[in-house]
């Protein structure tokens, strides 16, 4: 219950007759264009943030539903159709707003979060999330705060589950971290407190002690 309270919390940010659309699919998923409902996610994902970090659970609700109602992958198959297509379109993306492209990395990372098979990460997915997070760790974006904020949001969310998937590339990827922080020069005193924040996050087996968490949290709020 508390999970549909806050769809339709985030639903009402749209108009009138795309929250009718969204609450339809949400319950009937069969009576409606899941083509249109895909992209009316999609889109509002790629503008507002605070959406894109929430839309994976209205994603999961409405595959669940039409899984459930009539056995069907309609509306998985139309998103993932059209994630790839924004997976490969990233860099042009990332180039054109920095803002839309931090909000595509996270919308990518919460489909994973949310959308499982037998309870496991798709399979399909744990790479393109790689691959955006990678490139959030080059030394380019490492001076974006805005960018190291996103990747530091998107490890402490799905670090784990990814890291059990592969554990090469996520050791590839702290490789990376570790050294924009020691030898990167460029970085600002933000950025630089959220890399050494995420180094010890996964040195403490994707955990902080209190102490640490209330020294970081003391950091950044001051």
């Amino acid at each position: 219950m508390e999970n549909s309270s806050k769809d339709d919390y985030k639903i009402q940010s749209f108009d009138i007759e795309t929250q009718t659309l969204l609450k339809t699919a949400l319950n009937d998923p069969g009576s409606v264009d899941l083509e249109k409902v895909c992209s009316v996610i999609v889109e509002q994902s790629l503008k507002d943030q605070i959406f894109s970090r929430e839309a994976g659970r209205i994603c999961y609700s409405i595959v669940q539903t039409e899984a459930n109602q009539t056995n069907g992958s309609s509306f998985r198959r139309h998103l993932l159709t059209r994630l790839q297509q924004e997976f490969i379109a990233r860099e042009e993306t990332r180039r054109r707003s920095t803002q839309e492209w931090v909000c595509l990395v996270s919308f990518i990372c919460n489909i994973f979060d949310y959308l499982k098979v037998n309870n496991m990460p798709m399979v399909a997915l744990v790479q393109p999330v790689y691959d955006c997070l990678l490139r959030l760790a080059q030394p380019d974006a490492l001076k974006n705060e805005v960018e190291v904020d996103c990747l530091v949001l998107q490890l402490h969310r799905i670090g784990d589950q990814l890291e059990k998937m592969n554990m090469q590339r996520m050791d590839e990827m702290f490789y990376l971290l570790r050294d924009g922080f020691l030898l990167q020069e460029d970085l600002s005193s933000m950025g630089r407190l959220l890399l050494l924040e995420i180094l010890e996050f996964r040195a403490g087996g994707w955990n902080l002690s209190d102490t640490a968490q209330k020294y970081y949290y003391s950091e950044v709020t001051d």
